[in-house]
Order: structure tokens, then sequence, then C-alpha cells
């Protein structure tokens, strides 16, 4: 974070000091909620959970080095006491983007957020100092502990937006507000929390809505392949660049192609120039989040040759994305069971079939929650394409949901050992345990309340013998 004084702190949050000897001492290391985070000038944020309370922990934070608390009550130690300690970070985390004179790049999405996140960071890094969401710390405590990560000599800063109902993205724009915001698509994700396609739209676009407008510097960058984000250029007052594979998109991809490893290749287009993009990353879905990150990238001053130069060389920063071990034995290992909807269920399946060609392949999929109504069509949908893909073996893991998906495939023409339900992780595991074969490809796909990280866990540690090796 930019150094600061706890008076000046205090000031800002709005809160009263306690137990500080001198108010002039100055915060200059980051802001954490985890008290195992904390050290020398550190400010510490106590937030009181269903299970623990960050102040009980306010001793040993000071003792590793912090500089205070900040939090809803004295504890004894350096403590600045607010009402509320979300909205306080919230205001902390404004007046720093503020003070920074950093870009903004904001994104918000149904899907592949992470993963675009992820790919502008690589993308801009190489031009000036760039800060991050880690993960997908998106919500309005993630957001803003990652906003006070910044320090004097950041220039760009790219923040991912999450969303659970409508006015989310609003009061996230208004700790942290951007100059650029990229609106990646508007799918089935969280369909059942939001009510429908249209409402889902209605809440992202209220990134667009909160963007400077064109004459002060604000731009709008929309999926030009997607219907209800592209409408959303009549919600803004910033200038409107699109992005996809559409010929009307300014920055374009072309001869999208996978490559027999899987990994996409396409020309990239943009008003300055076009370059050729080969990715390390797996998947079609990621040509769509590399055009994104390029007309990020175009808007900022790059090249249409360095651009496409670091979408080449970039890699996968979060976990149990797309995430491909190969196993001594050759069996390859794809965890893509971070989380699911049936965008992304659907790319990783085609993903699958791209790279086991001449190999058997094993789709282990799970439950897609949040999807309401359309949860039963889903999933019968996901299924039917594993038999469409021609993969080798699907296992559906878990309740109701598995079974149609398991079902889905059997109506689509999977007989006898084609398609398997079983009850739990264990159970795939015992199963692939049993039946692989040096060779085989397996992807491991469900929401993240399914766990079947576990399993691509336990596959790598059956394969451990010798050294396992990373893609």
């Amino acid at each position: 974070m930019i150094t600061l004084s706890l008076a000046e702190i205090a000031e800002v949050v709005g809160g009263r000091m306690h137990d500080i000897p001198d108010a002039s001492a100055q915060v200059t290391g980051p802001v954490v909620r985890d008290s195992r985070e904390a050290g020398p000038g550190c400010l510490f944020v106590a937030f009181v959970g269903e299970r623990v309370d960050g102040h009980d922990y306010a001793p040993a934070v000071v003792e590793a080095g912090a500089v205070a608390v900040l939090g809803s009550r004295p504890v004894g130690v350096p403590a600045i006491v607010v009402d509320d300690v979300q909205a306080a970070l919230g205001a902390l985390a404004r007046h720093v983007v503020r003070r920074l004179g950093a870009t903004l790049v904001a994104l918000t999405g149904s899907a592949g957020k992470t993963s675009t996140k992820d790919l502008i960071a690589q993308v801009l890094r190489r031009k000036a100092p760039t800060v991050f969401t880690p993960g997908s710390m998106n919500n309005e405590v993630g957001l803003p502990l990652t906003a006070l990560t910044a320090t004097e000599e950041t220039r760009f800063l790219v923040l991912e937006m999450g969303a659970r109902g409508i006015g989310h993205i609003r009061y996230l724009c208004e700790l942290t507000p951007p100059r650029i915001g990229l609106v990646l698509n508007v799918g089935s994700a969280h369909i059942g929390e939001f009510g429908g396609r249209e409402q889902i739209a209605r809440a992202k676009g209220e990134l667009v809505e909160a963007l400077p407008s064109a004459e002060e510097g604000g731009t709008a960058i929309l999926n030009a392949d997607d219907g209800l984000v592209r409408a959303m250029a009549s919600r803004t007052k910033a200038k409107v660049l699109l992005f996809g594979e559409s010929d009307e998109a300014d920055v374009r991809g072309e001869n999208v192609r996978l490559t027999d490893t899987g990994q996409p290749s396409f020309r990239l287009h943009t008003p300055s120039g076009a370059s050729d993009v080969t990715m390390r990353l797996y998947g079609e879905h990621h040509v769509s989040n590399a055009l994104a990150a390029a007309a990020v990238a175009h808007e900022l001053g790059m090249s249409a040759d360095e651009i496409a130069t670091a979408l080449s060389e970039a890699g996968s920063l979060s976990r149990w994305r797309m995430e491909v071990t190969e196993r001594p034995d050759g069996v390859t290992v794809v965890n893509d069971a971070y989380n699911a909807n049936p965008e992304s269920m659907k790319a990783a399946l085609r993903a699958l079939a791209a790279m086991g060609k001449g190999r058997r392949t094993w789709a282990v999929l799970g439950k897609m929650a949040e999807l309401g109504d359309e949860a039963l069509a889903e999933h019968d949908a996901v299924g039917r394409l594993a038999v469409r893909l021609n993969v080798s073996k699907l296992v559906a893991v878990g309740g109701r949901e598995a079974q149609w998906l398991q079902l889905g495939a059997y109506n689509e023409g999977s007989w006898g050992e084609e398609s398997v339900h079983v009850s739990d992780a264990q159970a795939a595991v015992d199963l692939l345990r049993s039946e692989l074969r040096p060779g085989d490809v397996v992807l491991v796909k469900a929401s993240r309340s399914v766990g079947l990280e576990s399993v691509a866990a336990a596959l790598l540690e059956t394969g451990a013998e010798g050294e396992v090796a990373a893609r």
C-alpha cells in the first residue's frame, strides 16, 4: 500500500484511535485480514466471522509487526475502531486508488473472468508495473484488499468484479472507479440466483454504466460475439471497443484452431496491425479471453506484435483451471475443477477431445450449481455433448445432477460401459485407478462445491513414482 499514517487512515475511514501512542506511525506494508500474513509495517483488518473473530488475533499480529488493527472494538493494542469494518476497508481502498494515478481496468462476466484477468496482467506487466486480483478475490472484501496492494510504482491495476445480484458491481465500482471496463459474456453461471440471463446482463452492465465518458478517457470493451454484452454499448458514455471473432470486432481473431495438443492458435487483428498467436493454455474458450486481453492492451498503447508475443508466452496463474499435468506413465490429468457452468463445461470437453486424438479420453464430471430451472436441460446437454465428441468414457460423480449427466449420454447413444455413474469422488478415484492405462487423458470438472480437485490430486499421487512434469 502507499504509505499512510495512522492519523490519515483514521480520518479516511472515520475511525477512532485507541491505544495508539504515536498517531504519526506509518503503515508501510500491506493491508491483511489473515493473521498468518501479518508482518512488519502492515495494517491488520479484523473481521468477525461465523467461526473466527479476527480481533482475538490482535496481540499476535502486532507482535508480528503490524502497526495497528482496523476493527470494530478496542483490542488492547494500537487500533482504529469503526462501526463497519467492511465499509471502512472500502473507504480506504477508494482513497488509495484516487491517490495512485494508476489506470484501473475492471472486468466482469459469467465465465472466464479469472483466466482473462490473469492474461491481461501478464500482457500489461510487460509494459509497466501491474497489480491484479489474486485468484478470484472479486467481492466486497477481496477487491479492496487487492487495490490496497498497489504502491506508488503501480501503473496498471487490474480488478476482477463478481456479482451475486443487482447493485453489487455498482458498489464495487464506487470503491475502485475504473477507467476501462471489460464485459466478457452473459451466460448461465448463477442463473438460478439472478432469475434469468436478462437480469445477469443488467447486473454485469453496471460496470460500463460506471465508466467515465469518452471525453474523460473512459473505454468500454465489449464482446461482439455476445448479443447481450454488445447491447451494453447503449448503457455507457465511454468509448466502445469490440472484441471477438465477428467481422465487426475492432480486435478480432481469425483462423482459429486447436493444435494437436489442444492449445488455441489464431491470427490477431487490432487497429494497429496483425500478428499470430499460439497459446500455452488449453481449450478454444481461451481465444475469447485472449482477444479481450488484447483489446485492453491495445487500448493502453501496445502493438499487435507485443500483444501476440505476450499472449503466446502467458501461462495459467490460478489453480485448477485447465491445469494440465502428465504422469510418468503418460497419463495426462486435466484439472479444471475450480468451477463449472454450461459454457465452461462444454469448452473443457472440446479441449479434451482435441487433446485426446488417438488416445483414450475420460470425462470425470459433477454437478453444475446454481442453474435453477435450467439444471436438468443443461446437465443433459453436457452428457450428450460428451458422446458427440467421442469421449471414451464419462464418469458422472455425485447425486441427482450427475445422474442427469449420465442420462443425457445414455439417450445420445452411450451404451454399455461408455458412461457410468458413481456416488462420490472416492468411488471415481477407485474406478480410475483400476482402469486407467498409459497414455489416457482425464478431464476433471465440476462446480467448486463438489470438490473434484481431490480426484485429480489422487490420480497424480497414484502416478507420482518418479518426477511428475507439469506442462
